[in-house]
């Protein structure tokens, strides 16, 4: 008897027990609902230019970063613990930046950094990451982060080399040109990419016959832009990132000179439409398909991805996604992902970036090796025109 009793005594409290589950567990917590991580923060650098000339890629990093610092906390944080980010604005200053790297790793322990906004604020940390052994994810293009290998440097952009490919098929398919005129930043990025080009446009029949360089904080280039209205030049490529390039739209319409002019994918955001005015329309750019969402399979994961992200960063921002944006967000997305997999450990976190297969992003679908730091190709980029003052694609 005490057998039977004892079973239904089981059977009852079993009963009960999914009764209350399924009653108490109605009325809890909605799926969309926060949850709170609830163990101790994994923390995570990030050294961006905030302020100083680059801060029109820095700003929006910035911002994509702290959404994606609010979403993943929203969900339980890596594994129930919170991501805490912990930027620094290093003023577009290699020293500041340099600086900043070293105060994260040593003073602050960030498992990993993400950064710089620029080229040469991004090599200034290289040697310090490489030292330290902390993994490094930059958002800048210029090739000579990742060319040759840094063990611990990987970057989210299509580097200067892919974008100056788009540059080149569009000067020799489309304008039909064989003379161009190219105008730079002196910084490491615009010489980087004005050396590049120089480099490789005689493979596609191109000649560079003038090159004039200008400094980032330049606000008149009518001295190098007059000298390039004398020469035989068909185009102009202008390699660097805002504000420059639009001051150099603005000249170029004030001299008036009427020679196509070819960006780089440094001038991928509104604030070069805003500061150039009416002188951006006609501008053409490479840049991330992101841009112009239709370029991108209607039902990839990728375009599932960017749509995504283009209402979440309208909705915090008010504002639209550009390139910039992307960069910051992929690469803290692809550090979170790894702490995920890795845990605390900064050398297991830097193997786990380069093991990132098919990892969907914002600028495109990454595949990172121990031979690839870069993780993007060519084909994630298009051809840009502004035409009344919006983005439209372009053939390239």
């Amino acid at each position: 008897m005490s057998g039977h009793r004892s079973t239904r005594i089981l059977a009852f409290t079993t009963c009960l027990l999914m009764f209350l589950s399924f009653f108490f567990g109605g009325c809890g917590k909605k799926e969309d609902e926060p949850v709170t991580p609830t163990k101790e923060p994994y923390k995570v650098g990030a050294v961006l230019s905030i302020s100083g000339p680059n801060a029109p890629l820095g700003t929006p990093e910035q911002r994509a970063i702290r959404l994606f610092e609010k979403e993943i906390n929203a969900k339980g944080g890596i594994n129930g613990h919170p991501l805490e980010v912990i930027i620094e604005d290093d003023e577009s200053d290699p020293a500041k930046a340099s600086t900043a790297v070293t105060k994260l790793i040593t003073q602050m322990n960030v498992l990993a950094v993400v950064g710089s906004s620029g080229t040469g604020t991004t090599l200034a940390m290289s040697p310090i990451v490489e030292r330290e052994q902390v993994p490094l994810v930059s958002c800048a293009a210029g090739a000579q982060i990742t060319n040759p290998i840094n063990k611990w440097v990987f970057r989210t952009p299509p580097t200067d080399t892919m974008a100056l490919q788009k540059v080149l098929e569009y000067l020799k398919n489309t304008v039909k040109v064989t003379k161009v005129a190219v105008l730079h930043d002196a910084n490491a990025f615009g010489t980087g990419g004005a050396d590049a080009l120089q480099a490789q446009a005689p493979n596609y029949g191109i000649q560079v016959i003038a090159r004039e360089s200008y400094g980032s904080t330049d606000t008149d280039m009518t001295g190098q832009l007059t000298k390039i209205k004398q020469t035989a030049a068909q185009a102009l490529v202008v390699w660097g990132t805002n504000p420059g390039p639009a001051v150099v739209a603005q000249n170029m319409k004030q001299l008036g000179i009427t020679i196509p002019y070819v960006g780089s994918h440094g001038i991928a955001n509104k604030k070069f439409i805003e500061l150039a005015g009416s002188a951006a329309d006609g501008v053409v750019f490479p840049a991330g398909r992101l841009l112009i969402p239709s370029s991108i399979p209607k039902n990839s994961a990728w375009r599932k991805a960017v749509d995504r992200f283009a209402a979440a960063y309208k909705k915090e921002y008010q504002l639209e996604i550009d390139t910039f944006a992307a960069h910051g967000y992929d690469a803290i997305a692809m550090v979170a992902e790894a702490i995920k997999k890795a845990g605390p450990d900064r050398a297991k976190i830097r193997d786990e970036i380069e093991k990132l297969k098919g990892f969907v992003g914002i600028d495109g679908v990454y595949n990172y090796s121990p031979t690839n730091h870069d993780g993007l190709t060519a084909d994630d980029l298009i051809m840009i025109k502004i035409v009344n003052g919006k983005w439209t694609e372009e053939k390239s």
